[in-house]
């Protein structure tokens, strides 16, 4: 059984022959239409995007993306250019919203073969979806992605060992994410998550309140959902080698990118010779550590990613309030 809620074309809606176990007509508030259907077992939703309240702000149209299931909505587009533009488009797809039309014959195709997430990707527009991140960055979230090159570069455990290095240290409330995979459950750790790559949006957005969001990209390619995204080599000479002979161009690809060298025992004239011959630099030289003790060097490298202030640390006594950089 499905949900309808009407606005304008509700006389096009009104065409539909489909089974339907409640009608709303008329405009409400995202957080109206949230608590009349959060707790409501419906199929799909078929919803009128002219019956939500000032629906040009995407913030309302979010509000409704992380209240309800977003897998289950169809979305009633007005036939406008605004409306129907990649950009528009790709902002909806952000949230976690696949299924999207301006006519009736849409609307029946959906409800019979849904969208995911790599039916709409080609419309999604990085830029757009850059400008979406940027908007949380303002609210208080910061999204770090960290991406293995080399094999068993250790994004993983960095990625855990930095969470707690933040929640302990700092104080800060920080989720971590990874895509496609299920290695977090093995650190008996709170606020994992994994999540596979068409839902990566919408977990981002659900975690709007958190300071920072860490997502292990290893599997990935949707390194525009960060707003930095961290490159790990592990600089031993047969990883290097396996490297190279899977892609001889790979440090031109990651050229002007950031290079962190992790479980690196290289010397400072190590790392001199390794950045001549990849023509490349390294953002920063990460050693062995043991992920049970406090490692000083996280520390160090939180300041240099600039989540946390060093300086502003040590002028504070040592005190967490102000480290954050916003």
């Amino acid at each position: 059984m499905n949900v309808i809620i009407a606005n304008e074309a509700k006389g096009m809606l009104s065409t539909l022959d489909i089974d339907v176990i409640k009608s709303v007509d008329g405009v409400h508030t995202a957080d109206e239409i949230v608590e009349m259907f959060k707790n409501f077992f419906y199929a799909r939703m078929i919803l009128d995007i002219t019956a939500i309240k000032d629906y040009e702000d995407i913030t309302n149209i979010q509000k409704i993306s992380i209240g309800l299931d977003a897998d289950k909505i169809i979305l009633l587009l007005p036939n406008t250019e605004a409306s129907t533009s990649s950009a528009y488009l790709s902002k909806i797809i952000s949230m976690g919203i696949y299924n999207f039309t301006t006519t009736v014959d849409g609307i029946k195709y959906f409800l019979d073969h849904p969208n995911t997430y790599k039916d709409v990707a080609h419309i999604q527009q990085l830029n757009d979806l850059s400008t979406t991140i940027n908007e949380k960055v303002v609210s208080g979230s910061r999204i770090i992605g960290i991406k293995n090159i080399t094999d068993h570069a250790g994004s993983t455990t960095l990625i855990y060992m930095l969470k707690k290095e933040l929640e302990q240290s700092y104080g800060m409330s920080v989720i971590a994410i990874e895509v496609n995979r299920h290695d977090f459950l093995y650190f008996n750790s709170s606020n994992m998550i994994s999540v596979d790559d068409e839902h990566l949006m919408t977990e981002i957005v659900k975690h709007n309140d958190v300071l920072i969001i860490l997502i292990d990209l290893n599997d990935s390619s949707n390194e525009g959902a960060c707003n930095d995204v961290l490159y790990l080599i592990e600089p031993s000479s047969i990883r290097l080698n396996k490297l190279m002979k899977r892609d001889r161009r790979i440090f031109d690809e990651l050229k002007g990118k950031k290079i962190v060298l992790n479980m690196s025992l290289l010397s400072n004239s190590d790392i001199m010779d390794f950045e001549y011959e990849g023509k490349t630099k390294v953002f920063y030289n990460i050693p062995p550590l043991n992920d049970r003790v406090k490692n000083p060097v996280l520390g160090d490298f939180l300041s240099k990613i600039g989540l946390i202030n060093k300086t502003k640390e040590k002028e504070s006594g040592g005190k967490i309030f102000g480290l954050f950089k916003r």
